[in-house]
């Protein structure tokens, strides 16, 4: 009886494309089948069941510990400015009572909460990621992913924060965006986890071709997103990283966004 596929859901965003490529070339003769999505959808299907493993915005991770385990040394994490995560601001930050934020993400919805100093009334709406819309309708707009590489420049009464920014000038700590997450009764053999492994260091040595074969960021300059997925992402859960998101999920439990303090299980 042949065995079913395990269903490995992985971003669609630029950022994620290093291992999305080989998962791509080669997954299904290690046992997954691969599934794409937003952060947000990804975190929902991993919950219901409908993946095996995914990854996710860390925030989910955290919500869901008892019931995940992380993969080792894989995440989607940065050190100062990224430039995918963005608050546009037409206000300043404490006269702020309305945020429009992109309904695929949710750990960059909690970092807003926990970085900035808004007014106890604010409302966040989670909405499609369309700037000019979202900024008609609200005070700021929380923008992430590919469609915040595409933004032009803004006129002088928009303020662009970078959230990753602002979170290493605040705590000096690597903030890790999403962790791959296993289900708990789901088992990966060794082959398939040394296959994950070699995957990241495969995908992290091609970034020129990565970049080449894009399709979701035309008319960028290929060297800016060369340098994006070289400079910026860091894909290594190592203990830089994993103090950064200890660190993190310490925040959301001070700021009850989650119930308990979390200790961190790997597959």
């Amino acid at each position: 009886m042949t065995q079913s596929l395990l269903k490995f859901g992985i971003h669609d965003f630029l950022n994620a494309s290093p291992l999305l490529l080989p998962l791509r070339e080669h997954g299904g003769d290690k046992g997954f089948q691969i599934v794409t999505g937003s952060p947000a959808a990804l975190a929902d299907k991993l919950k219901l069941g409908d993946l095996d493993l995914a990854m996710i915005p860390s925030v989910e991770y955290f919500k869901s510990v008892d019931s995940y385990r992380l993969v080792p040394n894989i995440c989607i994490a940065s050190r100062g400015e990224v430039g995918t995560v963005l608050l546009l601001a037409k206000k300043p930050l404490r006269e702020i009572s309305s945020i429009a934020a992109d309904n695929r993400s949710r750990t960059s919805v909690v970092l807003l909460k926990i970085l900035f100093p808004f007014s106890s009334d604010l409302a966040i709406h989670s909405v499609p990621p369309d700037p000019e819309s979202m900024l008609a309708n609200h005070s700021a707009a929380l923008i992430i992913g590919d469609r915040a590489l595409t933004l032009g420049d803004f006129d002088s009464s928009i303020t662009v924060y970078d959230l990753s920014e602002e979170w290493f000038r605040q705590t000096g700590r690597t903030f890790v965006h999403a962790v791959v997450a296993v289900r708990d009764e789901v088992c990966l053999d060794e082959t398939q986890k040394n296959f994950i492994q070699k995957a990241k260091l495969e995908g992290c040595g091609r970034i020129k071709e990565i970049v080449r074969v894009y399709n979701g960021l035309s008319g960028i300059d290929p060297s800016v997103l060369e340098d994006y997925l070289k400079e910026k992402i860091k894909y290594d859960l190592n203990e830089e990283a994993m103090d950064g998101l200890t660190y993190f999920s310490n925040l959301c439990y001070e700021h009850g966004i989650i119930p308990n303090k979390i200790s961190a299980q790997f597959i």
